[in-house]
């Protein structure tokens, strides 16, 4: 039997390596599993332009983090898993033990431990995403799909975080695939959604997941004025979901919404990064403000039953497909903000 498989090592800034290592083996409580299919992020993007991400990858390390696929081995003392088995195991788990985890917060565990390495052939399952993390999927449903389950995660862990209501309307800013998440997530909820978004594809994207509005624009003073126009009065949203990361894209979320309205900085900003808001309107408008990080395991749950439902459009975030070999044109193409939305790997 191989000894060696394929997969894709970080060695630093735009610079992967697809190269031959040892097959993994299984540890007491740890699994061995088959990638069926690995898709690409917009976090593996930001690791893949910067070199690293000082949470989860520090190079040279085994790189990606959405996966589904086939259990081939399970170490000793696993119960609930075996050989055959297809699984999608979360890229973390929590501790269990600490403060945050003990007032339901796990995404803010002190000891997250965080698993790479979905770009290769096979991959190590650590014990603790094993025992909190690892879910059975269901016969029906596309590995490729079942890969969704993490990032659909915190798309559902950040529109619930922000605490909607019957009636609200859902601003969401930003068109890539997160954002696209989001507004989906809404609009399966029931809700009003708008989207505001840059490019072409991105238009036609949000319409077929359920955008009641679509305001394309570069202009963020014309983005405010359009988006405000559509709802009563001009009165502004009831929640803004910012999902881009930069810091006009947060100072736009603010001026979207109306008095009392709630605002998610969703998007993650670089490290270091200072925002400008207005503290007056902020204030006297009794605006709410919230982040949103992550996904906890009951979240997990949540967005894998939402997959193997069927209503949510699996299939249309799934843009691509391309072997091991080809990861590093995949991102270049993606670095170029092309029309795909996901690409699933197959190794």
């Amino acid at each position: 039997m191989a000894t060696t498989m394929k997969a894709a090592i970080l060695h630093g800034r735009e610079d992967i390596r697809i190269e031959r290592v040892p097959i993994p083996e299984a540890l007491p409580g740890e699994l061995i599993v088959r990638v069926g299919a690995a898709l690409t992020c917009g976090t593996d993007l930001k690791v893949f332009r910067r070199g690293y991400h000082a949470r989860m990858i520090v190079p040279p390390a085994l790189f990606g983090h959405e996966l589904a696929g086939t259990v081939v081995e399970a170490g000793e003392g696993v119960s609930g898993f075996a050989a055959g088995d297809r699984v999608v195991a979360l890229n973390s788990a929590p501790c269990g033990q600490c403060f945050f985890c003990g007032r339901g917060q796990e995404n803010l565990c002190d000891d997250l431990l965080f698993n790479n390495g979905a770009y290769a052939e096979f991959i190590r399952i650590p014990a603790r995403i094993v025992a909190k993390n690892t879910l059975h999927v269901p016969d029906h449903v596309p590995l490729e799909h079942a890969a969704l389950t993490e990032p659909l995660a915190c798309a559902v862990h950040g529109f619930e975080d922000s605490r909607p209501r019957a009636g609200d309307i859902v601003a969401v800013i930003g068109g890539g695939p997160l954002g696209l998440m989001i507004l989906h997530v809404a609009v399966l909820a029931g809700y009003e959604a708008i989207a505001i978004v840059k490019h072409d594809g991105q238009v036609e994207a949000a319409r077929q997941l359920g955008a009641a509005h679509v305001v394309q624009t570069t202009n963020v003073r014309k983005a405010i004025r359009e988006t405000r126009d559509l709802t009563p009065k001009n009165r502004g949203v009831d929640i803004s979901i910012e999902a881009v990361g930069v810091p006009e894209a947060w100072q736009e979320a603010v001026e979207l919404v109306r008095k009392g309205g709630t605002v998610n900085f969703f998007g993650g900003c670089a490290v270091g990064t200072q925002v400008t808001l207005d503290t007056n309107r902020i204030h006297y408008s009794d605006i709410t403000l919230r982040a949103t990080f992550h996904h906890t395991p009951a979240i997990c749950r949540k967005a894998l039953d939402l997959i193997a439902g069927g209503r949510f459009q699996a299939q249309a975030f799934i843009t691509g497909h391309a072997h091991l070999y080809e990861l590093n044109r995949v991102f270049e193409k993606l670095m170029k903000r092309s029309s795909e939305i996901k690409t699933a790997i197959v190794p």
